[in-house]
């Protein structure tokens, strides 16, 4: 049994599982989105995520507690200067996991992890494509649209000379 077991090992040494989870943090850092299995990937959320709610506070303490943890310095750049602007008013969850299929070799599960605020497809500022809608007849309502403001236009012709007519005659019956 797990009971009270809050850290998933991954079937590695301590030392091991740390350098791991170090290297795909400053993966994720720098590309802001990696592929690796399930487990690991639930584990670098644990991870990654209290490091970036540090980078939040930038002061020289919290730089150096998370530069004990990654080991980069142009990582812990990238992560107070650009991350920590863009999560600034985030209370947590900045990665999402997105499941793929399983891996061909042997059958792992696969997962996408990424830092939310770096995603375009479910971003605020995605534009929406218009499709092209057709009328029951199978032609565009773009094409339909003209012609029909052409037919306007003729029956407008045809209506204004009666007009222009009644017009003139009132003066002469004066």
């Amino acid at each position: 049994m797990r009971h009270g077991k809050k850290v998933n090992h991954l079937g590695r040494t301590d030392s091991h599982r740390k350098a791991m989870l170090a290297n795909m943090a400053t993966s994720l850092i720098k590309a802001k989105r990696i592929t690796t299995t399930l487990a690991k990937a639930k584990a670098l959320r644990t991870y990654v995520e209290p490091l970036i709610t540090k980078s939040k506070n930038d002061t020289t303490h919290s730089r150096r507690t998370v530069f004990s943890y990654l080991q980069d310095k142009e990582v812990i750049t990238i992560l107070f200067r650009e991350i920590a602007e863009k999560v600034a008013n985030r209370p947590g969850g900045y990665t999402r996991i997105i499941k793929l299929n399983n891996r061909q070799g042997d059958n792992a599960e696969m997962a996408l992890i990424e830092l939310v605020d770096y995603n375009t497809v479910y971003g605020k500022d995605v534009e929406v494509k218009e499709e092209k809608k057709t009328t029951r007849r199978g032609r565009s309502k773009a094409t339909a649209a003209p012609k029909a403001a052409e037919a306007k236009d003729e029956v407008a012709e045809e209506v204004a000379p009666a007009e222009e007519a009644s017009a003139t005659e009132e003066p002469k019956g004066e």
